[in-house]
């Protein structure tokens, strides 16, 4: 039965299908699996303890850092610094990237995340999650991690997913094998297999957007929302607006009923005209999950995977979804571009 099947037991029935696997990924994922349980813990009891409000200091994004979002982060350095098979991390809390302490074994692989995504909900116990990418250093093992190791584009991502901290607590992620869904059983402490093989529907009803911001958008993403809340379209009726903030909320929804998600550039910041999203803890993580499962994801025009930053925390533009939705932004955005 597929609800009696761990991530490990996922994990390690594919290893046997990739030549020259060594089981050092396996021991990654278990350590990420271990941090998940521990946050989802400190979540849902978030409440009774104090983890909530700020903790007074600014992150490098220059935004309030709240007491559980540092949490996490902690957590997440602590427990994968520990892996053995990972020789740098980053973090959308730490303006740098994260050396492996001396002392402890290193490996390939280079982990990137967003340790509490939507961490304004926190203290009104909206839906939160932890993104994470991982990839493959390119650079000769036992040698200074380079700029380059990092900063790669989202194509060459060896796994990408997110921990959802709801109702149940959810681990959703890929390996490029496709996209897989596990909900932690607190009975019994694991992630079981929930949602094999998950696929978004080729076109939806949902538009998810903070309209709030129409003042501050461009032609083209006016001229999209537009579209989805006119008759006019594939749909003959309005979307339907559903919008948490919470990007990995929207995105899950949209995952499984199908629809779009968006946030667009604007001019409300001067310091952000790219948009608000990092690329690399954000977009990239989740465009790969998105094509995995049959959509698509974009910056109005151009491919997320295909973008390679130059900066660690790179922001841009995103439109993902159901791959008919993302298709006709893609077509008023380039229309405009004429």
């Amino acid at each position: 039965m597929t609800q009696q099947i761990t991530v490990t037991e996922h994990l390690l029935l594919h290893q046997t299908q990739i030549p020259g696997a060594t089981g050092r990924f396996t021991h990654l994922f278990n350590e990420l699996v271990l941090s998940a349980k521990i946050i989802s813990r400190e979540v849902n009891k978030a409440g009774l303890v104090d983890v909530l409000g700020f903790t007074g200091e600014i992150n490098v994004q220059g935004e309030e850092v709240k007491k559980l979002d540092e949490y996490a982060n902690r957590i997440l350095i602590h427990r994968m610094a520990r892996s053995g098979v990972l020789c740098a991390m980053a973090s959308e809390e730490n303006a740098d990237i994260i050396d492996i302490p001396h002392g402890l074994p290193q490996g390939g692989y280079i982990i990137i995340f967003d340790p509490l995504d939507g961490s304004s909900n926190i203290d009104v116990n909206v839906n939160i999650g932890t993104i994470f990418s991982i990839h493959r250093r390119l650079s000769k093992e036992g040698t200074p991690v380079q700029s380059s190791d990092v900063l790669q584009a989202g194509t060459e991502q060896v796994a990408a997913g997110y921990i959802l901290y709801g109702s149940s607590t959810m681990l959703v992620f890929t390996t490029g094998d496709g996209v897989h869904g596990f909900t932690l059983d607190p009975g019994v402490g694991e992630f079981l297999l929930s949602h094999p093989n998950l696929k978004i529907p080729e076109s939806g009803k949902i538009y998810s957007i903070n309209e709030g911001y129409w003042p501050y958008w461009n032609e083209a993403t006016r001229k999209v929302v537009k579209y989805f809340k006119s008759e006019d379209n594939i749909n003959g009726k309005p979307y339907s607006l559903r919008y948490i903030g919470s990007l990995v909320a929207d995105f899950h929804r949209n995952l499984i009923y199908g629809g779009v998600f968006m946030y667009p550039a604007d001019h409300r910041d001067p310091k952000k005209p790219r948009g608000k999203l990092r690329l690399m803890c954000e977009a990239s993580p989740m465009a790969m999950l998105v094509e995995q499962a049959g959509g698509m994801a974009t910056d109005g025009t151009k491919r997320i995977l295909d973008i390679v930053p130059d900066d660690l925390h790179q922001r841009v533009p995103l439109f993902i979804g159901s791959k008919r939705e993302v298709e006709i932004i893609r077509e008023i955005y380039e229309s405009c571009e004429e």
